[in-house]
């Protein structure tokens, strides 16, 4: 096949739905508290997963034009997938499906879908070069389940049999949704229906490749013996038939079919402890497409297949489950030495730093979640604290207008508290800013957190909130101040990890003990060997020696850290040139974190009433530029 004028590796057709999936493991759905909200759908997963794997991957389906649906379509193009046939229906909300996780064999599930958006795809929809313009065409038996969506995809059909487009069909047989089962009962995955059987029967032939359970090829061929059903869809289909056979793995059948399974190419599964079936077929689907696309042959393809699915079922939710390409490629080329992916570190936090949905190459952060400080500036100019609030909204209209006039779109950041800065952080947050917020009681050491439990603070964290961690810690601590402090900074670490927020972790080396670059190469050191990897640090200016140190350290330890942000403790200006110039050596660090350098005096003459709400921003804002201007000319 001539794909050299080929824009597109894969397009799919399907399904696309917002899941909500039941946080509460091991309750019945009616029990649920709170929700999870994921892209769902299985063509939806499956042009999510495909680009994860690193194929041209779009999206043809219709959303809403509601919240719902411009959540679906972003999911989709922060991994990559073009939208541009992704259409918005104004007349119809986007589906929605609730599911639960009860135990290994039981996932109650609720299709939202009556006259939902992705159900009113038409043929009038199917723009005949775009389908050109793929190598891959990829539907889901879903809809071939209604009249209108039936047409749609048989157009799409036609057209990719007249342009060399492969044709690909995962059965995805549910019942509920051909009408066969009570609309409540979503979790039943196989009812036999002589009426299903022939309208399959009747489309196969358009296919090249046709992938299924056992259980979906017994309603595609009309029996409940899975040999039999393969051959009498070898009957009316010459496609590459691939069976999915759940821990066993796969069979793949490109002839007649023999008369037992094993006989054909099978690919032994992957073990894992099963926590969710719901979307690992999708991940199946994804896996065995990019082996299958890039002619990698069967055995490869089929390898790629059961680890995505076996990786998935070990994880909550569907595409956010799915793995990153070079997680995939980790997990095999170690597979051998790895016998529970789902257990492995490496491959856990391979899955969190591959799949971040937003890069940060440079930073220019005004750092104002103080609260102490405030506190204390308040006091001396003889003031009450409730002025702090409304100052720190001063602070983030200056910082707006900074950033519009530095040109800082993607390189604009704040750091902010909620204890006086909430209307702040409410404010800003979904402007694509990067937004850093404090969890540590100011000046406490050992360390404490402010608002109690960290998993209790973060449940009611927006997930674009980084958390800022700020720990007094020195390597030669004595014993238990250290452990006590370590044990903190895991507890937080972790909790990041179980809730997808990243992580700042801050050092600062005690005032009262000797404070070397040496010794913050050392707290690092031992923080990376607890297992914490940060998303960030936040570090003090050093020595450009120091700062190679720092460098060859993350890249040996984590090297998809995101890097290190300059913080200020008050410094002149001339004395954060001098660390700005030395930072330039290396491109580990990527901006800085500073406020007091910037907002201090400003904000203690607006406390004692000598400056106004405009005389306080246009002396922030210079300070602000300065040093930024600082910032872009080191070196």
């Amino acid at each position: 096949m001539n794909t050299s004028n080929k824009k597109l590796d894969l397009i799919c057709l399907g399904r696309v739905a917002v899941d909500l999936y039941g946080q509460q493991i091991g309750a019945r759905l009616e029990d649920m508290g709170t929700f999870s909200k994921y892209l769902g759908g299985s063509s939806g997963n499956v042009a999510y997963g495909t680009a994860r794997q690193g194929l041209k991957s779009s999206m043809l389906a219709r959303v809403g034009d509601e919240h719902m649906g411009r959540f679906l379509r972003e999911e989709l193009q922060c991994v990559g997938v073009d939208t541009s046939n992704l259409i918005t229906d104004k007349e119809r909300l986007t589906a929605l499906v609730i599911l639960g996780i009860k135990d290994e064999d039981t996932f109650p599930l609720i299709f939202y879908r009556d006259n939902c958006a992705d159900m009113a795809i038409t043929a009038d929809d199917i723009d005949e070069q775009y389908i050109a313009s793929a190598r891959c065409l990829a539907i889901t038996g879903t809809h071939l389940s209604h009249p209108n969506t039936r047409e749609a995809v048989l157009t799409a059909l036609r057209y990719a049999r007249k342009h060399g487009v492969k044709t690909a069909i995962d059965i995805d047989y549910r019942p509920v949704l051909w009408g066969l089962t009570a609309l409540g009962d979503g979790e039943t995955r196989f009812i036999e229906s002589g009426q299903v059987t022939e309208q399959l029967q009747e489309v196969l032939g358009l296919f090249d490749l046709i992938v299924g359970t056992e259980e979906e090829f017994h309603i595609a061929g009309g029996s409940t013996d899975t040999v039999e059903a393969l051959k009498a869809v070898r009957e009316v289909s010459n496609a590459e038939l691939v069976c999915k056979r759940g821990p066993l793995g796969c069979s793949v059948f490109s002839d007649e079919i023999p008369n037992d399974l094993d006989d054909g190419i099978t690919v032994e599964g992957v073990r894992v402890d099963v926590l969710n079936v719901l979307g690992a077929g999708d991940a199946f689907m994804s896996g065995l497409l990019r082996g299958y696309l890039n002619n990698e042959g069967w055995e490869k393809a089929c390898a790629y297949a059961n680890a995505c699915g076996a990786l998935v079922v070990s994880r909550h939710g569907c595409a956010p489950a799915m793995p990153s390409k070079e997680e995939l490629d980790n997990y095999l080329a170690r597979a051998n030495d790895v016998p529970r992916p789902d257990l492995d570190e490496t491959l856990n936090h391979l899955h969190r730093v591959t799949t971040r949905d937003k890069e940060w190459e440079e930073l220019c952060v005004l750092a104002f979640d103080h609260r102490i400080q405030f506190v204390d500036m308040a006091r001396e100019a003889n003031t009450d604290i409730s002025r702090i609030k409304p100052l720190k909204k001063l602070i983030l209209q200056a910082s707006r207008e900074v950033a519009e006039e530095a040109g800082l779109s993607g390189k604009a950041g704040l750091l902010c508290d909620s204890t006086f800065g909430q209307d702040v952080l409410n404010d800003i947050t979904g402007e694509g800013w990067w937004i850093g917020r404090p969890v540590e009681l100011p000046a406490s050491r050992p360390l404490e957190l402010e608002h109690g439990n960290i998993g209790s603070q973060l449940i009611d964290w927006p997930l674009e909130h980084v958390v800022k961690c700020l720990v007094f810690f020195h390597p030669d601590d004595h014993h238990e101040l250290r452990l006590e402090q370590e044990k903190q900074v895991r507890e937080v670490y972790e909790a990041c990890c179980k809730t997808g927020h990243e992580l700042l972790l801050e050092v600062i080396l005690p005032a009262d003990m000797e404070r070397t670059d040496e010794l913050y190469l050392r707290a690092m050191q031992r923080f990376y060997n607890l297992g914490v990897k940060p998303d960030w640090w936040k570090l003090p200016p050093m020595e450009a020696d120091s700062w190679q140190a720092v460098n060859a350290l993350i890249q040996s330890r984590d090297k998809h850290c995101r890097g290190v942000v300059l913080l200020g403790l008050d410094a002149p200006e001339e004395e954060l040139k001098a660390g700005f110039n030395a930072a330039a050596s290396t491109d580990v660090v990527k901006g800085f974190a500073v406020g007091r350098t910037i907002f201090g005096q400003p904000s203690r003459l607006w406390l004692a009433n000598e400056i106004d709400d405009a005389g306080l921003i246009a002396q922030i804002k210079q300070n602000y530029h300065n040093l930024i201007t600082l910032w872009r000319q080191r070196g």
